[in-house]
Formats: structure tokens, C-alpha cells, sequence
């Protein structure tokens, strides 16, 4: 799960207004018992999380005996395959695994800058497959946030070319510094800030190379975060060997970009202010740039797992529930404790998708097809889902809406209930009317400038248009209150998040888990039996796309 904290869980309602109403209005009552959604639920949660899982890594011991069991229980509730033959549930992801061996510090040519020292002031490595990479006097300039976003009205690359350049850009985006509720989305961080979102535009502008300055407050996390981690990335195979992508990716420190705006008679901080005016213009750096960069490869297959209940009226139409099944598997000289066992992140998500899906295959068969997508390699940058939404297995045009579970509530009944990216979609009227009913409310995040919402699997499908719903219970307990819930998710973090110590406790009370599951069920339910096509919000980022599919479903 790419996020820092578990607490950030919903973005703070923006001033927008759906397009149109959903059809449905009203909930249908529903009188169940809230905490009994499905009763196997902790033994998926278990068997997932165990040792014998040992982290459940792709390309892995324990990715084999997670995809034994997913299809052994897919098989079982009688769920189809996307396969012709129907033998297996897998949708083969090519991955390649790239550790950069040897990177330079930079030099700079034509001043008296000295070199920014590896992993002390900058990280760098190439996104591109290439052995060694080594970008000579690459000029640099300031291209400000290094947006391009026409709804908010916003070009930092207008009438800038950056051939054969490195662009030195800012993170977030502009209504985070101005603090203005009408800039972008205000506090609330859009797709536009993440600095994934900066190397592509970089790429798209052709540029040979793009620098994200890094701020802890921006970002969200400190310099250690970026620095401090293994260089050793993946990224999905491509025939291309992504060479339409900037030679060399990158992070300097806020102190490293002091020292380039000082050459220009500038600082960082007025550098920032003056890229929020709105006649921004590009500033060159009056230096170049240079570094090497030295690569080994490895390709590997990891499969994500799917599977589906056909629709009895409209089959192409269909509702996903999505999670991702990969952990950080073991560390090989680890003298404790070697395993990763990802039991919150996402053992608890996985074992939601298994109990939804058994649910499902007990109930009548729905008006439209419901699948069940878990994805791998999320840990590795989301690349399960990447490759899932560059080749889906039904038209994503056709996909009425998503439900993403990533770190499901394990502690206990909850009265409210957060969605991550909270006033984006017209899911969020459909989920509210259910939470209602069980005497619940739904929350806003406390950090929404912390972009949560672009941290998990369901981006990868937003960015294709389809609204996607990621929430999960909060922290407001129904029995012991909210300082309970803070202190048991703070705790989390602090010391089990991406650490071994995230193992399955007996203890744990999953009452809260059935209460959302409940929940995501009939959301799910009710538009895999209507008519709906829910939307985007308007001034939503992704409001295009799914306009432009609507063709798809007429």
C-alpha cells in the first residue's frame, strides 16, 4: 500500500456538484445481523497471512501457494475464468526488476556549483531498461509544479521546450502552497501533485531528465523516505524498454535546490511562491547537468487472480471488487524475524475480495457481471493493477464502478466510515445511504494533501475513467471512541506498517471488517442489479474519460 499513514483515509468534500442524480435514490432496508457478513472471513485473513505464506512476494514460494489457494476457493464457489479453457484464474503480469548498481553524484558544467552527493542531496535512477545510461550536460530550467491540467486551467510547460533538458519541478500541486480552496482542490492533493504524475508529463514533454525537489510538507513524508529506501525498482515489461520515457528520474533535497536558485539570484522558497502566480513562465538554471547511471535486470511473471460471475442481462456491464494479494516477502538475512507477512496490508483486503466473491456465488445471479480482480505487485508500484487497466478482461467503458479494499478495519465496530478521496465520485451517494442504516456516518481524511487516493490499486482504473470507491472503517469506535481507534491505527503504523511485526493477531476484532463488507456488498449489488452509470463529480480529473466511454454504453 503506498501510502504513510493509515489514518489519511478520505479527502475533505470539495465545492462540486454531481452532473446528474444516481437513478436509485433509497436504500432497500436491510435487517441483518452487521458483524456476520461471512463467517470464513478470519480463516482467509489467517491462511493468508501465516508464515507458511512467507509474505506472499511475486515471483515467490508464497506467490504459489497464494495462487493455489485463490483458485482452489474460486474453483469451488463455481466462479468462471477469463481463460479460453477455463483451466486456471490468472492474468500473467511481465515484470522487470532493475537495481541500479552504480549511480554518480551530479555535476554541473559552466558554474561553480559543487557535485550534489548520491542519496545525501539527490536520488537518481533510469526508468529505462538500458544497461547504462549517461546524460551529458543536460540544461536545466524551473518548470514550476510541471503541470499540465486544461480543467484547472493550467500549462507550466506553455511554450516551453525541454528537448534534451532536465526539468526541475516542484511536489504537490499549486492549491496545496496557496492554501486557497478555489486553486486545484485547495489542501487536498489532486493527481496533478503526485511526482509519479510529474516524470510522466516530463516524458510527454520530452524532456531527457525531470528532478522532483523534495519538502516533507508537500510531499508528506521526509527526505529519509526517499533516500533512506532500496534503489531497486520494477516496473511492467515492455516492448519498448520504456525508451519514450526521460532518461534519468529523479529527487534533490530543498537545501540542493537553494543552492541552484542562488545561481539566478533566488531562493527555493521565492522560486515556490513565484510558480503559484498564475503568469508563471518557465526559468532556465544557467547550468547543465550530468550523471551515469548503471543498471542489472531481471524479467519475471507474477499473475494477477480473476475471476467473474457472468450478468444475466448485460454481461459486458460489470462491477470489479479489487485488492491486492502481494506483500514485501522475506528478508533473506533478517536474524529475527524474516517474514513480511502483510497480514493488514493486504492479507485483510484479499480475504475481503474471497468472502465477497463466496457471498456472490450463494445469491442469485446479478442483471450484470461482477468480477473479482486481485492484483499483484502493488508493493512494486502498482503494476498489477497497471497492467490489469491497460488489458482488461471485459471493456473498461462498459465497468459501472469499483470497489478497491486496501487495510481493512481490524479493530472493532466503527462509527464512521472513510472513503479515501472523499467528494470525487457519485459512489459516495450509494455508499452513504447503506452507512446510514447501519447508524454510521461517513468521515472526511485529516491529511488530504497526504494524495491517498492515488496510492492504491483503484488509480490505475480512475485514470481509465471508471469511478472507483476506496474506503474502509475509521476510528471512531462504537464502544471505546475515538482515542482508541487513533491509538490502535497510529500504533500500526508506528510499528507493524511494511515491518514484519504486521502478523495476524487472534486477539483482533473483525467485527468491524463484517460491518464494511456488509456495506461494500450492497453498493456492489445494487448497481450490478440497475441501470446506473455513476460519474465523476464534475471538475473531477478523470470527469473526461468517462464522458468520452459513454458512447461504449448506449
Amino acid at each position: 500500500m503506498k501510502k504513510l499513514s493509515v489514518l489519511a483515509a478520505s479527502m475533505l468534500v470539495v465545492a462540486c456538484s454531481p452532473a446528474s442524480e444516481p437513478e436509485s435514490t433509497a436504500a432497500p432496508h436491510v435487517d441483518v445481523d452487521p458483524y456476520s457478513f461471512n463467517e470464513n472471513y478470519r480463516d482467509y485473513l489467517q491462511t493468508l497471512s501465516s508464515d507458511e505464506f512467507e509474505g506472499r512476494a511475486p515471483a515467490s514460494k508464497g506467490e504459489q501457494l497464494t495462487v493455489e489457494y485463490v483458485e482452489e476457493k474460486f474453483r469451488s464457489w463455481g466462479l468462471k475464468s477469463f481463460n479460453p479453457e477455463g483451466t486456471d484464474y490468472q492474468q500473467q503480469v511481465p515484470l522487470v526488476k532493475m537495481t541500479p548498481y552504480s549511480v554518480s553524484n551530479f555535476s554541473f558544467s559552466n558554474s561553480d556549483l559543487s557535485e550534489f552527493v548520491y542519496k545525501q542531496d539527490m536520488m537518481a535512477w533510469s526508468p529505462r531498461v538500458q544497461e547504462e545510461v549517461n546524460l551529458e550536460a543536460s540544461e536545466l530550467v524551473f518548470a514550476g509544479y510541471g503541470i499540465v491540467a486544461p480543467e484547472f486551467g493550467w500549462n507550466d510547460y506553455e511554450g516551453l521546450d525541454v528537448e534534451g533538458k532536465t526539468v526541475v519541478v516542484l511536489v504537490n500541486d499549486p492549491g496545496y502552497d496557496s492554501g486557497d480552496p478555489e486553486v486545484f482542490n485547495g489542501k487536498a492533493m489532486t493527481y496533478y501533485g503526485r511526482w509519479t504524475y510529474k516524470f510522466e508529463e516530463a516524458s510527454r514533454q520530452g524532456a531527457a531528465g525531470v528532478l522532483v525537489i523534495h519538502d516533507t510538507g508537500p510531499a508528506g513524508y521526509g527526505w529519509g523516505v526517499v533516500a533512506g529506501g532500496s534503489p531497486v525498482r520494477f516496473d511492467l515489461a515492455r516492448e519498448n524498454k520504456n525508451m519514450d520515457r526521460t532518461q534519468i528520474e529523479g529527487w534533490i533535497s530543498s537545501d540542493a535546490a537553494d543552492k541552484l536558485f542562488a545561481r539566478v539570484g533566488s531562493s527555493y522558497q521565492a522560486m515556490r511562491e513565484q510558480a503559484q502566480q498564475p503568469d508563471f513562465k518557465a526559468v532556465p538554471l544557467e547550468t547543465a547537468m550530468s550523471v551515469n547511471v548503471k543498471t542489472d535486470f531481471e524479467y519475471l511473471n507474477s499473475p494477477n487472480l480473476i475471476a467473474y460471475i457472468e450478468g444475466s442481462k448485460a454481461p459486458e456491464e460489470h462491477v470489479i471488487y479489487m485488492a491486492h494479494w502481494d506483500h514485501l516477502g522475506m528478508n533473506p538475512i533478517a536474524s529475527d524475524d524474516p517474514i513480511y507477512n502483510g497480514a493488514q496490508d493486504n492479507a485483510t483486503g484479499t480475504a475481503g475480495v474471497l468472502a465477497l466473491a463466496e457471498f456472490f456465488a450463494s445469491q442469485p445471479q446479478p442483471e450484470r457481471s461482477i468480477v473479482f480482480v486481485l492484483v499483484t505487485a502493488e508493493e512494486r508500484g502498482l503494476l498489477g493493477s497497471q497492467w490489469y487497466a491497460n488489458n482488461p478482461l471485459l471493456p473498461l467503458g462498459k465497468a459501472v464502478a469499483g470497489i478497491n479494499m486496501d487495510v481493512l478495519n481490524v479493530y472493532g465496530p466503527m462509527q464512521d466510515m472513510v472513503v479515501v478521496g472523499h467528494g470525487n465520485s457519485e459512489l459516495e451517494e450509494y455508499l452513504t445511504k447503506y452507512v446510514e442504516q447501519q447508524d454510521r456516518y461517513v468521515a472526511p481524511e485529516p491529511t488530504p494533501e497526504a494524495g491517498s487516493f492515488y496510492r492504491s490499486d483503484h488509480f490505475n482504473l480512475a485514470k481509465k475513467g471508471v469511478p472507483m470507491l476506496y474506503a474502509k472503517g475509521g476510528v471512531d469506535h462504537f464502544e471505546k471512541g475515538k482515542a482508541y481507534g487513533q491509538q490502535q491505527r497510529a500504533q500500526y503504523v508506528q510499528v507493524a506498517y511494511h515491518k514484519p511485526a504486521d502478523e495476524f493477531d487472534p486477539s483482533w476484532d473483525l467485527r468491524g471488517v463484517q460491518q464494511d463488507l456488509w456495506l461494500f456488498y450492497w453498493v456492489g449489488n445494487e448497481l450490478a442489479n440497475s441501470s446506473d452509470w455513476p460519474n465523476w463529480y464534475n471538475g473531477n480529473e478523470f470527469r473526461g474519460i468517462r464522458d468520452e466511454s459513454a458512447a461504449e454504453r448506449q
